[in-house]
């Protein structure tokens, strides 16, 4: 006899880019992506907004206010671009954890960072955001940046962070996210859709996961329902940030 609940569950559905495909089926279909785009994640990155996504990363540091001393959790770190930053805030006393699902990603991050010298207060995870390995009231402050759309549950993974962050303790949310105007919108839109797969192929071989990349953006919750989710799942003082008019916003929130 089959049980009716496993059933249902394998007929739930989600979004993988303009897809629509089987929610269990989801999360190996991102990995996939990122274990093919690993290797060149960091170049395609410079590439793909002409440098400015270093501009978006320092600005969502400097919106973190973390301090010496505490914990910062970095997921879906990647290559580690805020974990380095954090590092150094954070000192000797406190820790950063590059966490990622992807153990690609994961490896470049950690290879990346030690090459560089970074080393002593930053520990690796391999985690799924929706049902993070850590303690309640773990984190200072948490950052999820340009991974929370490749999430299937996305309310499930907010709840995830809100329980592991401390009392007092905040969320950054960096995605792209809805241009503010219109002819931006369209100038955007024919980049995404029409420019960056061939880059992607010319560069990492593989336009396929850039043409998956560009349609993850579009399926992503614009401002306004992204903040609204992240009331719904208990965060308070929820403001968000255009950058570049919209294309990325920097979302923030505190559990109180």
């Amino acid at each position: 006899m089959v049980d009716e609940s496993q059933e249902s569950k394998s007929q739930e559905t989600t979004h993988f880019g303009f897809r629509t495909v089987a929610k269990e089926q989801k999360v190996d279909m991102v990995a996939n992506v990122f274990h093919s785009v690993a290797a060149k994640y960091d170049v395609m990155n410079d590439l793909m907004s002409f440098g400015i996504h270093r501009l978006w990363k320092r600005y969502t540091i400097d919106c973190s206010g973390v301090r010496r001393g505490q914990r910062v959790l970095d997921l879906a770190g990647g290559t580690g671009d805020l974990t380095a930053k954090f590092s150094r805030l954070v000192g000797e006393t406190g820790e950063v954890v590059l966490a990622d699902i992807n153990d690609s990603m994961l490896k470049m991050g950690r290879e990346k960072l030690r090459n560089i010298g970074i080393v002593g207060n930053v520990s690796y995870v391999q985690a799924n955001a929706e049902a993070l390995p850590f303690p309640d009231n773990t984190f200072d402050c948490i950052t999820i940046s340009f991974g929370l759309r490749n999430v299937t549950d996305k309310d499930a993974a907010l709840r995830s962070m809100f329980r592991v962050l401390k009392p007092g303790g905040r969320l950054l949310v960096l995605e792209f996210s809805k241009p503010a105007f219109e002819p931006l919108n369209k100038a955007y839109d024919a980049y995404s859709f029409h420019i960056l797969p061939r880059i992607g192929e010319m560069v990492a071989q593989d336009g396929e996961s850039y043409r998956y990349l560009a349609e993850s953006i579009r399926m992503h919750p614009d401002q306004e329902t992204l903040k609204a989710m992240m009331e719904e799942a208990g965060f308070e003082n929820t403001t968000y940030f255009n950058l570049t008019g919209g294309i990325v916003a920097l979302h923030r929130g505190y559990k109180f």
